[in-house]
């Protein structure tokens, strides 16, 4: 808070000017770029409730965790709420996400059925959002809740578009990476600030106590990821990758350096016998069923019931891909860049055949591809590109039944 009023009023009119203007803040707050004295907790539940007349009252503190965990992190933490908002359609979920697993910027959730992270409870998932977001402008926490920002920061995925940008990372900068191909996000996002500041930035607060109460449990500043420690190479995390996938036995599907994949929490439903082998395993979130069909694209049938029964033309797929010989051991991994494609990546190490579906950009399958390979599959192949993750690792489990 600043303490001549006159500097204040002049600095929060600025800040209300760039959300009318054609992008949005920087991502980090400071004196110069401070969230609106008008945006309060209160206020923002009136947003909530002006766009959702049936918002469950689970979420009647979300607006002051916002700014809790927001200003504990140093953010604009207005603007990610804004875009909490976009991102769940007002915390009615009527996209892939569901309410239960209190994901609110739809963290790993790629579209085609791919749910995406899930979180215990309201705060801790505020927590994972705005940690993501924080590592967008390059101020990465210690220890994050979510295994998608701790594994971006390891790979190093932002590092070069943010050396690009050659400013303070803005949300509209962030929108670009977030929403790839997405041309209205920024203006989404913009469009719930207009609204706010239209409708409600003069109107009485319904609950001023509620800034207070904000204020009086957060924390202090978070603690930047110790730069100076050296990230994991690519082997060591392809290593870590594969003694987890160990240890957890071959009933479990893991991904690279990281956690369980994200289609499932369960074990999956495997056959337990070679006679059994060929027994389907349980897709708990499958877009479509796979049946037997009689068209083929490379080596793999497929038939997407949903989209035959619609009419629809099946997804584009090309595939060369072989199952392991009878003697040989095989993994199957997920990783990603953050785009809605997929690829199998096939590579050999310790004897064992691994398949990694790694989720790429339109546009960059190639080159993200070759950049994976170099880090975490050596001499590794392409032998598959599909419209999906979920039909990728459809495929991925039929040349690698035990996963």
């Amino acid at each position: 808070m600043l303490r001549k009023v006159g500097a204040f009023v002049i600095l929060v009119t600025a800040s209300a000017a760039q959300l009318s203007a054609a992008s949005l803040p920087e991502i980090m707050a400071g004196p110069s770029n401070p969230v609106p004295q008008c945006v309060t907790p209160g206020r923002l539940m009136a947003l909530l409730r002006l766009r959702n007349d049936e918002l469950d009252p689970r979420y009647s503190n979300i607006a002051t965790t916002y700014m809790r965990i927001g200003e504990e992190l140093g953010l604009r933490w207005d603007i990610a709420f804004y875009q909490m908002v976009v991102e769940t359609g007002a915390l009615t979920y009527t996209r892939d996400v569901r309410a239960k697993q209190n994901n609110f910027a739809g963290l790993g959730a790629t579209g085609n059925g791919v749910r995406g992270e899930s979180f215990p409870d309201i705060e801790t998932g505020v927590r994972g959002h705005l940690e993501h977001i924080r590592l967008y402008a390059g101020h990465p926490v210690a220890n994050p809740v979510a295994e998608r920002t701790r594994k971006v920061h390891e790979w190093h995925i932002l590092d070069k578009w943010q050396h690009s940008l050659h400013h303070p990372v803005t949300y509209t900068d962030l929108a670009t990476k977030w929403a790839p191909g997405t041309r209205d996000y920024t203006r989404n996002i913009k469009a719930i600030g207009d609204q706010f500041r239209k409708v409600l930035c003069h109107a009485p607060d319904p609950h001023p106590e509620l800034v207070q109460e904000a204020r009086a449990g957060r924390k202090g500043t978070a603690q930047a990821a110790d730069a100076t420690s050296p990230a994991p190479s690519g082997e060591e995390l392809a290593q870590r990758a594969v003694a987890q996938g160990k240890a957890e036995g071959t009933d479990r599907r893991s991904s690279l350096g990281a956690q369980p994949s994200r289609l499932s929490n369960k074990p999956s439903t495997i056959a337990a016998s070679p006679a059994a082998a060929a027994a389907p395993y349980k897709m708990t979130n499958a877009p479509a069923a796979r049946q037997p069909a009689a068209e083929k694209s490379g080596s793999t049938r497929y038939a997407l019931a949903g989209a035959a029964a619609a009419g629809k033309a099946r997804p584009r797929i090309t595939d060369t891909a072989a199952p392991p010989a009878a003697n040989q051991r095989c993994r199957v991994w997920t990783a990603s860049y953050g785009g809605q494609k997929s690829i199998i990546i096939r590579s050999v190490a310790d004897q064992v055949v691994n398949f990694t579906v790694l989720d790429v950009n339109d546009g960059a399958e190639r080159r993200e591809a070759e950049a994976f390979i170099n880090a975490y599959a050596k001499n590794g192949k392409i032998t598959g590109e599909y419209p999906s993750q979920a039909l990728a690792l459809d495929r991925a489990f039929e040349l690698c039944p035990e996963g």
